[in-house]
């Protein structure tokens, strides 16, 4: 298969290249290590920093999402691998202006692990640090398991939710409040049609069987639970949603955020195509829509084929954040 880079173990590192390069007035390297990406100009004393590790891959997240209002640092780790904790402690020092910081975790074996690994060495060297664990995928765990289900694309709400909260100059326990609720009251399924392929094998990562799409999958292709087949797609549509929505339980009347995130290989005709079904089904369950949907490519996997659904039930106060401005690269509203 055909990548369009040089020595895949300099893919990440040209990668941050290029990213800099294309947008020096909101983000640079940070001076002490130039796999730790952060704001251009940092926040001012006394505001949170927040913060995430992840392995590369799947941009425009996470690396794409620093800027004013949302990250404030992103320590880039390898490809599809969790990065070390001194890079996920560097990337702390370089988001604390004094007041602490929030390291966001997508649930994830080696995130949680390296993850909470760099938080401790953060907190030996004298920084105040809270963690904040995210997960949304319905799939992966049943709702009394919460903690078992793995971070998706859903985790997005609380990107900019809590990030522009932080911008405000809220406290860290508040924050870390904050997120908690954005996390228990978000659902997301994905569904995949094709794998990507791997910039390490060239090789595509899973395998599907011919005009099936799998219901399910995660971002590093971890089992679905589900295939129907390819084709119609109100009917994927409307088995998605209505297990979503039927997770929470999502009720009549309730305030939403929605997004429906292309997997990296799926074109904004198909995500339009998808959309319109997915707002018939909110409609006929009676949940409105507090802002406009996200529809596009957030969270990828390569050029994989897919697309994922993801609903977060709001209050007021969050949709107050949600609308407030932010000025991350690659995030678009």
């Amino acid at each position: 298969m055909k990548k369009m880079l040089n020595k895949v173990e300099e893919a990440v590192d040209e990668m941050i290249d290029g990213f800099v390069k294309a947008r020096p007035d909101h983000v640079k390297r940070w001076a002490g290590n130039p796999r730790v990406v952060v704001r251009a100009n940092q926040k001012g004393p006394g505001k949170v920093g927040l913060v995430i590790g992840n392995g590369s891959g799947h941009e425009p997240i996470a690396v794409g999402w620093v800027g004013d209002g949302m990250l404030d640092a992103n320590a880039v780790g390898d490809i599809f691998a969790a990065p070390p904790p001194e890079l996920i402690c560097d990337a702390i020092r370089a988001a604390d202006t004094g007041a602490g910081v929030l390291l966001l975790i997508s649930n994830h074996a080696g995130d949680v692990m390296n993850g909470e690994a760099g938080a401790d060495l953060a907190r030996e060297a004298g920084i105040e640090v809270e963690t904040l664990w995210m997960y949304d995928d319905i799939s992966s765990a049943p709702r009394d398991q919460l903690d078992r289900r793995r971070g998706g694309p859903g985790t997005t709400f609380i990107y900019k939710i809590v990030g522009a909260r932080a911008e405000q100059g809220a406290g860290l326990q508040e924050l870390k409040t904050l997120g908690e609720s954005v996390r228990d009251a978000t659902c997301t399924l994905a569904a995949s049609l094709t794998p990507g392929v791997s910039p390490l094998t060239r090789l595509p990562m899973f395998t599907l069987p011919e005009n099936e799409v799998f219901v399910g999958m995660g971002v590093h292709g971890e089992p679905g639970v589900a295939s129907m087949p390819a084709g119609v797609a109100d009917d994927i549509v409307a088995f998605m949603a209505g297990k979503i929505l039927d997770d929470l339980p999502f009720r009549q009347g309730d305030a939403v955020l929605a997004m429906v995130n292309g997997m990296g290989g799926t074109t904004l005709m198909e995500l339009l195509v998808i959309y319109r079904k997915f707002a018939e089904c909110l409609g006929e369950r009676g949940v409105e829509l507090a802002a406009d949907p996200l529809i596009g490519t957030y969270v990828t996997t390569q050029e994989m084929g897919g697309f994922s659904l993801s609903l977060c039930r709001v209050e007021p106060s969050m949709i107050a954040l949600w609308n407030e401005p932010q000025g991350a690269p690659f995030f678009a509203m």
